[in-house]
């Protein structure tokens, strides 16, 4: 007692376990403290730790002699240094009168267990005991083993938001999301002119079922679209039009290749649909692994992206491909007129010229 410093002393005596809110340890382990029991109804002056948690191997909760019933006691183990280290500290325990030969187990700046020592203990093996239920055994093992866990918390990033800033971020990538689906579109019809109104119909129809999805899944587990959330939409619309490209451009190779339009859509469909098909499984393969190992916003990223992608599938087989189908059986795209988008203007060949014709004379 006489190496504890007065000012630790004092905090003793001012002490009150019933109002004590002490959270977490930051003494060293060199320090003199003082702490509460887990019930708060004991204080303890405590000298410096002697006996790491890294020093425990294992802990667990028994019953003596492998009785069925009776009091539980906690067996313990240590490696080599705990082995040691305790030695020493139970042979000058055991020495001391209670109650200054009792051994202090604390987590988180709390006292955990506070057992007397009676004799040195040099093996490496021990027992705690006492009235101990099987609940309080385990409770006080686990503590010992999440104890002899080298963790460490660092700080790696923190962003504070404002409500005004969140959306104001939230409304520009709502706008830009809205402007790369109307450049998508402008250049679909641009490209492929009459064939373009499908791709311009599927786009529509994928970003409404995005937002209908966010909405209810919103209402249902209290989803929130942040920016990165909107980020995985925007980057959907390409995938989206992607899969649009492959399939329109396998059906214009068909008709190169000299088959009807209509007929060009059943065979360009078969081709298109493997490379399809790959593409949304690598994108949804893509983001299950970056939503399973990522944290936070890349977690929002990478959930929306997941969600689009899947909706992307169910759009182009459930909708674009049979209205394409209807769409090529209408005479301006059977026949292949100059803005249809399969004519020969848009696949690169020239129309045969008509040439008038004079009656042959008898």
């Amino acid at each position: 007692m006489a190496a504890v410093p007065q000012a630790v002393r004092n905090q003793f005596l001012i002490l009150n376990c019933l109002k004590n809110n002490q959270v977490g340890d930051t003494a060293l382990p060199t320090d003199y403290v003082v702490a509460c029991d887990r019930d708060n109804t004991q204080k303890y002056i405590l000298g410096p730790s002697v006996v790491e948690g890294t020093d425990v191997s294992s802990a667990s909760a028994t019953l003596p002699n492998g009785a069925s019933v009776g009091a539980w006691q906690i067996d313990l183990n240590f490696n080599g240094h705990g082995t040691s280290a305790f030695a020493a500290i139970t042979k000058k325990l055991a020495a001391n009168p209670s109650p200054l030969n009792q051994l202090a187990i604390t987590l988180d700046g709390v006292v955990q267990s506070a057992p007397s020592v009676s004799e040195e203990i040099a093996s490496g093996q021990a027992q705690i005991t006492g009235s101990f239920t099987q609940q309080e055994a385990s409770d006080l093992a686990n503590v010992l083993k999440y104890g002899a866990l080298p963790l460490a918390f660092t700080q790696s990033n923190v962003q504070t938001v404002s409500a005004t800033l969140g959306s104001d971020q939230l409304h520009g990538g709502l706008i830009a999301g809205g402007i790369g689906l109307a450049l998508v579109i402008i250049y679909c019809l641009f490209f492929y002119r009459g064939l373009g109104i499908p791709a311009l119909v599927g786009l529509t129809l994928a970003a409404f079922l995005s937002y209908m999805a966010v909405s209810l899944l919103g209402d249902s587990i209290g989803y929130r679209l942040s920016i990165a959330g909107v980020a995985g939409l925007i980057v959907s619309i390409g995938l989206t039009a992607d899969s649009f490209v492959v399939f329109f451009e396998r059906l214009r190779d068909e008709i190169r290749d000299g088959r009807t339009p209509r007929a060009a859509v059943e065979y360009g469909w078969k081709r298109a649909w493997r490379t399809i098909r790959t593409a949304n499984f690598v994108s949804l393969l893509a983001s299950g692994v970056l939503y399973y190992f990522s944290v936070a916003d890349v977690k929002g990223f990478a959930f929306t992206l997941g969600m689009a992608t899947i909706i992307d599938v169910v759009v182009i087989t459930l909708f674009t491909k049979p209205l394409v189908t209807l769409v090529m059986r209408r005479p301006y795209f059977a026949k292949g007129r100059k803005w249809s988008g399969v004519g020969p203007e848009s696949l690169g060949k020239r129309r045969p010229p008509v040439r008038a014709t004079t009656p042959k004379e008898a």
